[in-house]
């Protein structure tokens, strides 16, 4: 149990390169974020990619959530089972403005629900700029009931912590005694 006698809550974070994992983390991290960020080895479309994972905390509720972001390059996929092993959500981000990234974020969500039966939604980044697909294409292109897909700016914390209240909700619709469940079969944070 952690100091507070509360087991944390553990939700994940995942998407292509660019869908806005680290800026989401570090936007509802009331801790300075653990990343694993190091300088691209091949061209990704920008100087830093995250190689392992983004970690940070926030409490809701009295209830602190570990948030685990996942490296988006294919080559880390080993890394998306680990970090989602005992977790309660995933969120799969996906940049709104960029659709060539959606079979890869396709690829990402069904590589790690396949694996690791975990409620999830989609978040459709970017929300803030022009000429970006709405939640409802974005469902119909993931052939996703439309609940399912939300609009998040990662930049924002306010948008940020209402996706994970949204992600926190469909897990309760997923099933109401999941988190309990889930809370009683893997010790996070414990000391």
């Amino acid at each position: 149990m952690s100091a507070e006698g509360v087991k944390p809550l553990k939700l994940v974070i995942s998407g292509p390169v660019g869908a806005g994992k680290t800026t989401f983390v570090q936007s509802l991290s009331e801790i300075p974020v653990v990343n694993t960020d190091e300088l691209a080895s091949e061209d990704i479309g920008k100087t830093m990619t995250t190689v392992a994972l983004d970690f940070g905390m926030l409490t809701l509720d009295g209830i602190p959530v570990h948030l685990f972001g996942t490296p988006g390059q294919d080559r880390f996929d080993f890394m998306w089972e680990i970090l989602c092993e005992g977790a309660l959500g995933l969120l799969v981000l996906v940049a709104g403005n960029r659709p060539q990234d959606f079979p890869n974020a396709r690829k990402i969500m069904e590589f790690i629900t396949s694996r690791v039966p975990v409620p999830f939604l989609v978040g459709v980044t970017r929300q803030d700029l022009d000429k970006v697909w709405e939640p409802e294409d974005v469902a119909d292109y993931f052939d996703l009931a439309p609940h399912q897909v939300i609009g998040v700016n990662a930049t924002s914390p306010t948008s940020s912590l209402l996706a994970m209240v949204r992600l926190l909700e469909s897990v309760e619709a997923y099933d109401p005694n999941y988190a309990e469940r889930l809370q009683g079969q893997y010790n996070f944070g414990s000391s």
